[in-house]
């Protein structure tokens, strides 16, 4: 049976519909969520009010009536919907991450709750900030409510989840799975392998698929033919025959990105458990949905790289005698809201892509607020309801603001007449229409459940009747159901909006005011975000900060910070050396300094693979003369009584002369890439600067006159396709003074795809578009650009 679910995910499905037909849930067969222990003389409804009392205290030093009703309404329906020992897990859950020194945020609808913001779930204030509490949690609802738990990415948060299996056993918590089907890739590489297919062809075809949200638009046939199999290939005919039918097949279980189940027994009867891969975990063989629709509770623990690179800061900070408190970060600083305006935010958290870059310039945040709405207003809601630009437009006063209807004036004030937000999907039902809490919140599942099309409608008619029988016109009933649909199964609540900003403003605060700290943790954290550790250590230089190169006399294990203006690579930075050879090299380092690489090849036992990649990323400066000299010393043991060699730790010692010339800039740039996948020296586009002298800088194109036709090149460190687009491709070309932004038309785009998915730097002609501070170049022709020996760009694949 075990087998059957794991591999069979409709199986599941139908033991779903079979529980809806018969109208029970795992609880009516033993399972029973975790009970809260408390005090003795105490229940977990009155223990939860009294640490929630005890909280406000603290959150709320001027106690007011309105806090003091908002609470008491909350825990009064919390206690009644049987809720108190969830809310107590959660909380308990946070103390061990307090108590751990481990940042941990709360986010989603939980945010709209002001038990979760004084139990410090949460950090953002309900009531000062006007959220629904409704959005969390309604009257008459029967499913539990969801309390999301961001946590930094990594050991920090595997800390967390064995915490979990430590209180519940083996037995009584479980991962929940995710059902990994064979697609495109993953099809046509395992076909490869069974019909003996080139790796560069495999390669070819992966390249011409588009990784984001966009439809794909290249029948498989023309993709097999663009990657070198055409139908003429005696094996195209099986290739395409195996790859229609792997489509969509199971291929394995795979573990949910934070979703745990527990219960209070053994969970292993009433879920099928399977030991994970990795050590101390386990997974049930359910997906979230399953688990959810059979009524298994979920606790979401998220890993969270910001979350990471935002506690490495503020150690690094601390380390330093620079200290910071998150809690503390002024919300008016003025550099930061600067950095924000002039879209300077690689590196920042939700504001960093193509899409918040061109933004950034037209919103002008100056305000806390303005973060909140940034962050949410470039999702796919917002743009395919087609709320973006009227928003702007208000916002800088080319439109006048209007209301749908008067009623809706105080919901959409602080959006300009512009709904953005979930909760005020649920307000504009409630007004408008009549509908309870409950009602509106049931109106948001239906549209946001993507499985229900029945449900949709049944409930969006309900709506419409509603608004009829208060005589609203036939008008303002479609615009409210189309603004409704546009956005409310991608769009933010305000809640989680105003969770993600904080994070968004604390870490531009930082790259502002702790600078080399932030780089340095951000370098520690990669891959995250949309760019790759050469782009940021590009950006690092552009604020200032220096960036040293590996080294085996100072490199510490992780990036580290010499100076306010300065950081230093970390031998994590080397792709061959192993963790345990680097521990030891800095064991040995720590023991004495080592005086000269006789020396360090004697007391430092690595692979000759490794003392290699060390040598050609220059780790040996200051022991050798240039890398090709550290590379001669390193093959002479290999060469027999070719060098006569002095005895170890002696740096006068002298060995016969390196006869190697030191490597070129563009060898060393290249060495830098294959060693370490990054470079401190000059930018391979300065490289090429004297080769390319009618193409304009990056920097340059911001002063182009509008509509000029302009040759622009550059090393394309970011790709992105989105779903909102309409088939128009976005790249960031990198040289060496910033990065331009280039626009591929869509019938452009399906000429030359395979040139603008593979290749590592382009020159690029197009018109130049001025727009409110946004510079983008809009191609006409693109081609390769001749790199000679320059290294692969470091870009991350289509976003």
């Amino acid at each position: 049976m075990q087998r059957l679910f794991a591999h069979c995910p409709e199986a599941v499905r139908n033991t779903v519909r079979l529980a809806e037909t018969l109208e029970f849930t795992l609880a009516d067969l033993g399972y029973e969520f975790p009970a809260y222990a408390v005090p003795s003389g105490e229940t977990m409804d009155s223990y939860l009010r009294g640490v929630t009392l005890a909280g406000a205290r603290e959150r709320y030093p001027k106690w007011s009536e309105r806090v003091a009703a908002q609470l008491d309404r909350e825990l009064e329906l919390i206690a009644r919907l049987g809720f108190s020992g969830y809310f107590l897990i959660v909380w308990d859950l946070v103390q061990f991450c307090r108590s751990r020194n481990i940042l941990v945020q709360g986010r989603g609808s939980a945010a709209n709750s002001v038990v979760c913001y004084v139990l410090g779930i949460t950090a953002c204030d309900p009531i000062a900030c006007e959220l629904l509490f409704e959005r969390f949690l309604s009257e008459g609802r029967t499913s539990w409510p969801d309390i999301d738990l961001d946590l930094p990415s990594g050991p920090r948060r595997e800390a967390v989840i064995q915490e979990v299996y430590q209180r519940y056993g083996e037995q009584g918590a479980a991962m929940t799975a995710n059902v990994i089907t064979f697609r495109g890739r993953s099809a046509m590489r395992e076909i490869g392998k069974a019909l003996n297919l080139a790796p560069a062809l495999l390669g070819r075809f992966s390249a011409l698929f588009a990784s984001g949200d966009f439809p794909h638009t290249m029948a498989v046939e023309a993709q097999m033919e663009k990657a070198g199999l055409p139908p003429s290939h005696p094996r195209a005919p099986a290739a395409l025959r195996l790859y229609e039918a792997m489509s969509r097949l199971p291929r394995h279980l795979g573990q949910h990105s934070g979703g745990m189940i527990i219960s209070q027994g053994r969970l292993s009867s009433h879920v099928p458990l399977e030991r994970a891969s990795m050590e101390g975990r386990v997974v049930a063989q359910w997906d979230k949905y399953d688990c959810e629709d059979l009524g298994i509770i979920k606790v979401d623990l998220l890993g969270l790289g910001m979350m990471a690179v935002m506690q490495d800061t503020l150690e690094l900070c601390a380390a330093r005698h620079r200290p910071v408190e998150l809690a503390a970060i002024p919300k008016d600083d003025a550099p930061t809201y600067a950095l924000m305006q002039a879209a300077d935010t690689i590196g920042v958290f939700q504001i960093e892509s193509r899409a918040q870059m061109a933004t950034l310039p037209r919103m002008k945040p100056h305000c806390f607020y303005d973060v909140v709405v940034e962050v949410a207003i470039i999702r796919p809601g917002p743009i395919q309801g087609d709320m973006v630009h009227p928003y702007l437009a208000r916002r800088s006063g080319k439109e006048p603001v209007t209301y749908l209807h008067p009623d809706l004036e105080p919901i959409l004030s602080r959006t300009l007449g512009v709904a953005l937000f979930q909760e005020q999907l649920l307000r504009i039902a409630m007004v408008i229409a009549g509908f309870s809490a409950g009602e509106a919140e049931e109106l948001r599942r239906a549209l946001s459940d993507m499985r229900s099309k029945e449900r949709m409608e049944r409930v969006c008619e309900k709506l419409r009747a509603r608004m009829r029988e208060r005589a609203h016109s036939e008008e303002l009933i479609e615009k409210t159901l189309q603004s409704m649909r546009s956005f409310a199964l991608y769009g933010f609540p305000e809640s989680h909006a105003i969770s993600f900003a904080l994070i968004a403003y604390a870490s531009a605060w930082m790259k502002v005011h702790r600078a080399a700290e932030f780089y340095a943790s951000l370098l520690n954290n990669q891959p995250m975000g949309f760019y790759s550790s050469a782009t940021l250590v590009q950006d690092a230089r552009v604020h200032g900060i220096k960036v040293l190169p590996v080294s085996v006399l100072k490199s510490e294990w992780l990036c580290s910070v010499e100076s306010d203006a300065s950081i230093r690579l970390g031998l994590i930075m080397v792709g061959k050396l192993s963790t345990a050879h680097a521990e030891a090299l800095l064991l040995e380092r720590n023991r004495a300094p080592f005086v000269s690489m006789d020396d360090f090849q004697c007391r430092v036992s690595l692979h000759r693979d490794e003392l290699r990649v060390l040598a050609s990323a220059g780790a040996f400066a200051g022991l050798s003369a240039h890398r090709r000299d550290a590379l001669w010393r390193l093959e002479a043991p290999e060469q027999g009584d070719l060098f006569a060699f002095a005895a170890a730790r002696k740096p006068d010692a002298a060995a016969e002369e390196c006869p190697l010339a030191p490597m070129t800039p563009e060898e060393r740039l290249s060495a830098d890439f294959n060693a370490t996948s990054i470079s401190t020296g000059p930018h391979a586009m300065s490289l090429l600067r004297e080769q390319l002298p009618e193409a304009w800088t990056a920097l340059e194109l911001k002063t182009a006159p509008h509509g000029s036709y302009v040759l622009a090149a550059g090393m394309v460190i970011c790709r992105q396709r989105p779903g909102t687009a309409k088939g128009f491709v976005f790249l960031s070309l990198e040289d060496e003074t910033g990065v331009a932004n280039v626009v591929i038309r869509p019938a452009l785009y399906e000429k030359i795809r395979l040139l603008v998915a593979t290749e590592n730097f382009l020159q690029i002609e197009g018109f130049v578009q001025q727009q409110e501070g946004v510079t983008n170049l809009r191609a006409h022709r693109v081609e390769r650009l001749f790199a000679g020996e320059l290294p692969a760009a470091a870009s991350h694949d289509f976003h």
